[in-house]
């Protein structure tokens, strides 16, 4: 397959959610409303493209026949627990309790979390320089070695926060990827708690 561009792979997601709820595809009608096009055919030049990269195939003739390429192949998917929600915003103290579990298509994500990992609801901006929204659902990988530059759930002086890490020389700190936000210098402690893998957004 060859790399989407960014609004593909949003138009993709779109499609592939309908799908994977047992809908039909959505039309081009549809799709206009969605990303707030005002031309059919931008719609139409999209799913060619993605059609076209091999992400999606459809039948020749066949209006809304659009179905994901690989939907002959049985998904290897894995159930991870949301333990509640975490700032991207400043640090607050927060208990994590159960909130159901998010499905993971491990082909899609690209590797196995451990047993041990689990999703966490942004709360706030601070993370929106790496296309981490509000609503969206990190998931964290505990057993993962945090490096330089990893977007991580953290605990700063005993407050949970979602940042990046920085790591130069003997100093380690939290940058947020908004300008709003200050970089966090941890006073007594600084226990990085996971890395995210990946992130799962809801179009609507």
């Amino acid at each position: 397959m060859t790399e989407l561009t960014d609004i593909q792979r949003q138009v993709f997601d779109f499609v592939r959610e309908k799908l994977l709820r047992g809908h039909s595809a959505p039309s081009q009608r549809e799709l206009c409303g969605q990303f707030g096009w005002s031309s059919s055919r931008a719609a139409a030049c999209h799913l060619e493209a993605i059609i076209r990269k091999g992400w999606l195939v459809a039948e020749r003739g066949r209006a809304r026949s659009l179905r994901l390429a690989n939907a002959t192949k049985t998904a290897a998917v894995v159930e991870l627990p949301i333990y509640g929600s975490i700032p991207a915003g400043r640090p607050a103290d927060r208990r994590q309790e159960a909130r159901g579990c998010v499905s993971i298509d491990i082909e899609t994500l690209g590797t196995k979390p451990s047993a041990l990992a689990f999703g966490l609801q942004v709360e706030g901006d601070s993370m929106i320089g790496k296309h981490i929204a509000p609503g969206d659902v990190v998931i964290i990988e505990p057993r993962a070695n945090p490096k330089n530059g990893d977007v991580v759930a953290a605990l700063i002086d005993g407050e949970t926060t979602l940042k990046t890490l920085v790591v130069r020389g003997s100093k380690t700190y939290l940058r947020a990827e908004n300008t709003s936000y200050p970089d966090l210098t941890p006073a007594d402690e600084l226990v990085i708690q996971g890395v995210a893998i990946t992130v799962i957004r809801k179009l609507r």
